[in-house]
């Protein structure tokens, strides 16, 4: 919305104006006055975009008022006056309407400002938060081996099953085993990601290829659903169900 302010001393202009803007759906009028100090004083505090201003006002004429204001709103002169429209332009005006005032004119007039307005408050809007990227392409994990310390990409990882003291990470090339509990291997792994479906499994949700009653498939494995765990892992599915 571009909000507005007309200014004129003529009650019956103000009347006219404040019709033209209730009819277009991007103006929002904040005041109709008679009062251009009164108008002034709103546009120095900010919060006006557009300015409807008469040039010729017994107390400060619209001239006057556009040197003062210092381009804190951008302003559509109205007058009766057309040797005005040049002096208007050098200061910068959006557009100059000339008295009576046509609607088409208006309209045409009030479009003219939106193309200046609307960039301009864009570009100064502050850009918005944006959200925590997804690392998990380039995640991962160092697992300790039989000879070494291993880093293990989470993206690699198809499953994970638990042997009494150890488990053994499936990946799409390989096998990778370590000493280590289950829970602290869940406990490591992005719940975004990871679930555990099983005493002895945990699965990737990107790796799933398909599901048979409780039997998960993923490539040539087949993994059980245990009954503790079924509820969490068929909310996962649930929700990704179309």
């Amino acid at each position: 919305m571009i909000r507005c302010l007309v200014v004129d001393d003529e009650p019956l202009a103000l009347n006219i104006l404040e019709d033209y803007i209730s009819k277009i759906p991007f103006l929002q009028l904040i005041k109709a006055t008679t009062n251009p100090i009164e108008a002034l004083t709103m546009v120095q505090a900010g919060g006006i975009d557009l300015v409807f201003l008469d040039v010729q006002m017994p107390e400060l004429t619209g001239i006057q008022f556009l040197k003062i204001a210092n381009g804190k709103a951008k302003v559509i002169l109205t007058t009766a006056y057309p040797q005005y429209a040049l002096e208007g332009y050098e200061l910068d005006v959006v557009d100059y309407l000339l008295k009576p005032i046509a609607f088409d004119r208006f309209f045409k007039s009030v479009q003219k400002a939106q193309g200046v307005i609307e960039p301009a408050v864009k570009a100064a809007a502050p850009a918005p938060e944006t959200a925590p990227q997804d690392d998990f392409m380039s995640d991962f994990i160092f697992v300790k081996t039989e000879h070494k310390i291993q880093k293990v990409y989470l993206h690699d990882i198809q499953f994970i099953e638990g042997l009494k003291d150890y488990v053994s990470i499936f990946t799409s090339a390989e096998r990778v085993i370590t000493l280590q509990g289950m829970k602290k291997m869940e406990d490591a792994l992005p719940p975004k990601h990871f679930i555990r479906v099983h005493k002895s499994y945990i699965v990737s949700i990107n790796k799933i290829d398909s599901i048979e009653r409780s039997r998960i498939f993923i490539g040539d494995k087949v993994i059980p659903v245990g009954d503790t765990y079924r509820e969490d892992f068929f909310k996962i599915v649930d929700g990704k169900n179309i």
